[in-house]
């Protein structure tokens, strides 16, 4: 396990990892996975005690990136959501308010042509006007959820692929296996001939799928990436000062 410049923070880097999103400082789009909004919800309804604050916690997150990403002499131009960015499949007035309160303060930030949201499997409601994309490409990156595949995203003029629906982490234990703790990670790796990198889950409170069960869980109908490339993936966790490399993803198994 080696130790990150926190997660490739380099000038000379096409991307950097910063907290739980990927920043690409050519460009200046900043890409960040499943938000989810309305989960809370779910669990309050299921009878699980919450304090509702996930829109606060996503843009006090939002907030401190952007000043990480000031803060290394770039600005962020644009920013990019890789779908599920809603939780409930049908209309749900709460999760409606939520939805409307994190895009009002993104326009404190961005100019609205600059919002990029792309559609997930739970995006059946497009709360955005039909503004939602399937994908969206810049620069030669491809931005897009990954349950879904489209021809233009392995054009030859795309080098690099950035999807989310995995929500990726990886579950570190002692040798005694009794205590176990799981962390987000990102997932960097190759698929057809191009650098793709899977970012984890943007809330909080959703932990992830362990990619040390990907051995013997791993579905390839669930994404567009087949269990081989999965495998194959090197795994960057993300701890609480600094992002850890620990390997491939076959190398936990």
């Amino acid at each position: 396990m080696k130790s990150q410049d926190r997660g490739n923070e380099n000038k000379e880097k096409n991307y950097i990892f910063i907290d739980k999103a990927v920043f690409f400082p050519k460009s200046g789009i900043l890409a960040i996975g499943d938000l989810h909004l309305g989960y809370e919800h779910m669990l309050i309804e299921s009878g699980i005690s919450l304090p509702e604050n996930q829109a606060k916690e996503i843009i006090k997150s939002i907030e401190e990136i952007l000043l990480k990403i000031k803060s290394q002499g770039f600005s962020a131009k644009k920013i990019v959501f890789l779908g599920d960015i809603k939780h409930y499949f049908g209309f749900d007035h709460r999760e409606r308010r939520i939805f409307d309160r994190v895009l009002e303060f993104l326009r404190e930030k961005f100019e609205d042509k600059d919002v990029i949201l792309i559609k997930g499997n739970h995006d059946k409601m497009d709360y955005s006007g039909k503004k939602m994309k399937n994908y969206y490409i810049n620069e030669g990156v491809c931005f897009l959820h990954g349950h879904m595949s489209f021809p233009e995203i392995y054009d030859s003029k795309v080098n690099t692929i950035v999807m989310g629906h995995m929500h990726p982490s990886v579950t570190i234990s002692d040798k005694a296996n009794v205590k176990r703790e799981k962390f987000k990670c990102f997932l960097l790796g190759e698929f057809h001939k191009k650098r793709l990198i899977i970012v984890p889950s943007f809330f909080e409170i959703i932990e992830g799928t362990s990619v040390n069960e990907y051995a013997e869980d791993y579905r390839d109908y669930f994404s567009i990436v087949p269990k081989k490339v999965m495998m194959n993936c090197e795994i960057f966790a993300i701890g609480e000062k600094e992002i850890f490399d620990f390997g491939k993803v076959k190398g936990l198994n």
